[in-house]
């Protein structure tokens, strides 16, 4: 295979690769081939790039070279159509990186158990590259991560390679900004924040990102651009644990705090409506908030927002079983013990299949530590998978749907309220039915078996 450069142009490293990444002859990498990688595929190919796919899960790559998508928002056929002509090159062979033009890492960032970064992930990455970089080569993160990874951690390990920076091969920071389950903002469409300690990597990363987005912010540095990731989901995390706790105070006052959000939200100036629910999942908001106050605690600071918010966030799912022990004793003078409970919903967020980090999750084991027989339905769903802090849960399979089934619990739970869901069909089969996420709306009003939670 070509390497795309050194064959058509004998400029330098620099002039040539952004003429290849303005002209589409650059290969494209992609490492990590998950809810970020994959559909940063799609945005490559769709702008005609050509892109070897790399992910060391054999599984994935299978798929993928059998044309089947295992992320619901990307599909087969759209597989199919960008590994024509071999455009799209699915591996785990890692010397397929010497063919790559530029690079972009797509791996996870979680938590270790004490809230810690793990970054093991984005190591073993960067030693894979390290291993077969070359010259004028193009280098980017995207995984969301503290301020200075770029340039304290993925850096020096690069540079074992004998290469440097900004001289040899290029260095830069962009986040993705995926969301999964919204489908008015595929990546395509979404605005790149770019960052590098060196103009010619931060010249390069802009020419790349601008073949694929709509807008390119440049910011000065890479620590910059890390920076704005976190704050992005930092203000979403702080103001969720701002409107649960308004939910626990409000529920005591008798007052509907959907109600009180939709009112407010008529203001058209000073008010941005966020919403209250079992608490907070997915790979991005629960976990980004604490990448700050890990890095923090470097500098002697203590980060007392996020901190007081995760404790909120976290007690969610807590709250919504007391709620469920309330009502089940206030209605049929029964306690938790021996009851039969239905969860509707395992994914984090509706219409989407990932569980990672979903409050449902912990719903399920508080309830069977409290020795319920529960169930769950999800109709993206259909097992959990091995999720680390949830193994015990791994396997479990969801059970089927019916008028029938729901008349059999105690009570119905809704954590995810997903679309395709039959609202109305599930008020009139259940005894009891607590609505964690106001699904419920457009019908509660003609029914007495549902309770806002």
């Amino acid at each position: 295979m070509s390497t795309g450069l050194l064959e058509d142009f004998q400029g330098s490293f620099v002039d040539e690769l952004e003429i290849n990444l303005k002209n589409k002859k650059a290969i494209i990498g992609v490492m990590g081939l998950g809810y970020v990688g994959l559909p940063l595929v799609r945005a490559l190919r769709n702008r005609n790039f050509k892109v070897i796919g790399f992910d060391t899960d054999t599984q994935k790559i299978k798929s993928l070279e059998e044309n089947r998508s295992y992320i619901k928002s990307v599909s087969n056929e759209e597989i199919k159509k960008f590994r024509q002509d071999d455009n799209f090159i699915p591996t785990h062979d890692v010397n397929y990186i010497k063919n790559m033009d530029a690079i972009l890492i797509c791996v996870p960032t979680p938590l270790t158990k004490y809230r810690e970064p793990d970054m093991r992930y984005v190591v073993a990455i960067a030693e894979r590259i390290r291993q077969n970089l070359r010259k004028g080569q193009l280098v980017v993160l995207e995984s969301t991560t503290y301020p200075g990874t770029t340039v304290e951690m993925l850096k020096p390990i690069l540079e074992k390679s004998g290469l440097v920076v900004d001289e040899d091969f290029f260095l830069a920071y962009s986040p993705e900004r995926e969301d999964p389950g919204n489908l008015l903002f595929e990546t395509a469409q979404i605005p790149k924040v770019v960052g590098a300690d060196h103009e010619n990597s931060r010249r390069l990363a802009v020419a790349l990102y601008e073949q694929i987005v709509p807008k390119v912010v440049e910011v000065n540095s890479a620590a910059t651009a890390e920076a704005v990731k976190l704050t992005e989901n930092i203000f979403r995390f702080v103001n969720i644990g701002l409107v649960n706790e308004l939910k626990t105070i409000f529920d005591k006052m008798n007052i509907n705090i959907w109600e009180v959000i939709e009112a407010a939200k008529t203001k058209p100036f000073g008010f941005m409506p966020f919403y209250p629910g079992p608490g907070l999942g997915g790979h991005c908001i629960p976990i980004d908030p604490f990448y700050l106050t890990w890095k923090a605690r470097e500098y002697g600071l203590a980060t007392q927002y996020i901190e007081l918010s995760g404790q909120i966030n976290g007690r969610m799912p807590h709250y919504v079983i007391e709620r469920l022990r309330e009502e089940m004793d206030l209605r049929f003078s029964k306690g938790l013990r021996g009851s039969k409970v239905l969860i509707l919903g395992m994914a984090y967020k509706k219409n989407i299949e990932d569980v990672r980090e979903s409050p449902s999750l912990v719903v399920y084991e508080l309830l069977k530590s409290k020795q319920v027989n529960v169930d769950f339905y999800d109709s993206h769903v259909s097992e959990i998978p091995e999720i680390p802090g949830h193994r015990e849960l791994s396997g479990l399979k969801s059970i089927h749907f019916s008028e029938e089934s729901l008349k059999t619990y105690d009570a119905v739970l809704i954590c995810t309220d997903h679309d395709d869901l039959d609202y109305e069909l599930i008020l009139k089969n259940s005894k009891l039915v607590l609505d964690t996420r106001n699904a419920t709306r457009d019908f509660s009003k003609d029914y007495d078996n549902v309770v806002k939670a």
